[in-house]
């Protein structure tokens, strides 16, 4: 299953904007504004990390942190904070903290940062679970052959599930007409390679009736699963 991520932090507009961004990064997101609500989850869900900021209405994400520990809770846990100062690091680690981003940060570092820590802590795989794939609000379930698209059930022919497979078990890697020719028609087609182009056309006419579109063309290179650059 995906990881399950708690985003602590009072700020609305940075802990949505989080939780929109680890999704369609394939984390399972859940949000809490304050300690008081940050403990009642964490006592009745098993998450795998814990995104915190060090400033909460209710306390320090360093104390809650030290909270945990202190009720064997050993969930790995990610400080976030606009403070960088070295003091205020150490502070964290000492209170059990796994690593530390300040704000303004890159979310592919966070990102990074965030999977560095659930390898670390044996709780995360890259890509697939099992037989399910997911990116964002696209799941694809390769035991039901079953595709969806925010709780829409998307109907695809076997060749277009299995083009949309290969591009999901590696999000955000470019794959050239060559390099799906041979994952999707196998290694002898000798057909016309413009049935790539084609296929891609009609996977976007269903997938990507949703926003935003996923699957983008890379000019002179290829295809690739990702958001869109804004």
């Amino acid at each position: 299953m995906a990881a399950k991520v708690l985003v602590v932090d009072d700020e609305p507009y940075i802990s949505d904007l989080l939780a929109a961004a680890l999704k369609f990064e394939g984390f399972d997101v859940e949000t809490a504004s304050d300690g008081a609500t940050a403990l009642t989850m964490t006592s009745t869900t098993a998450y795998d990390i814990l995104l915190l900021d060090v400033m909460l209405p209710d306390t320090t994400g360093t104390e809650l942190c030290q909270r945990f520990r202190d009720m064997d809770i050993t969930v790995p846990v990610l400080f976030l904070t606009a403070r960088d100062a070295t003091e205020d690091k150490v502070k964290g680690f000492e209170a059990g903290g796994d690593d530390y981003v300040t704000k303004p940060f890159n979310l592919d570092e966070l990102v990074a940062r965030m999977k560095a820590v659930l390898r670390r802590a044996g709780a995360y795989m890259e890509g697939s679970s099992g037989d399910r794939l997911t990116f964002g609000d696209l799941v694809l379930d390769a035991r039901a052959h079953e595709v969806s698209r925010q709780g829409v059930i998307i109907d695809l022919t076997a060749t277009e599930f299995n083009l949309l497979e290969t591009l999901m078990l590696e999000p955000k890697k470019v794959f050239t007409k060559s390099e799906i020719l041979d994952a999707v028609w196998g290694f002898d087609f000798e057909g016309d390679p413009a049935i790539v182009e084609t296929y891609i056309s009609y996977i976007r006419k269903k997938v990507d009736v949703f926003d935003p579109p996923l699957i983008q063309t890379i000019r002179g290179v290829g295809y690739s699963l990702r958001l869109p650059r804004a």
